[in-house]
């Protein structure tokens, strides 16, 4: 891979997760506004409980993406980026624009997923 794919990756990877943190931020705020209202109903109780669920699982995917583009960043850093984990071949281009902390090539992919 050319410096300038690294730098391209690294920006779009560094950019994902400044509106992840963004992100996250705000749902925290959110959940701290839930948890200081007062319910007066059942009801209310419910659809509070209902978003406040829904939030933390976002929440707790977004962190799972923002580890792994922190392992992505490491591998840009040292230069492995762009190599598949399972085979060791490299990622097509194509592949990392749509998933740019993927770690594995679509062939690799598929078997994982099969495999699960």
């Amino acid at each position: 891979m050319q410096e300038s794919e690294f730098k391209y990756f690294k920006d779009i990877l560094e950019s994902r997760k400044k509106q992840i943190l963004k992100n996250i931020s705000g749902v925290n705020n959110e959940l701290d506004e839930l948890s200081t209202l007062e319910l007066n109903d059942e009801g209310d109780y419910a659809s509070a409980n209902n978003n406040s669920m829904i939030e933390s699982a976002i929440v707790q995917q977004q962190e799972k993406e923002l580890q792994e583009i922190g392992v992505t960043l490491a591998k840009i850093a040292n230069r492995t980026y762009g190599i598949c984990e399972m085979c060791e071949d490299l990622i097509g281009f194509q592949r990392l624009k749509v998933k740019p902390h993927a770690i594995y090539c679509i062939d690799c992919r598929e078997i994982v997923e099969k495999s699960k």
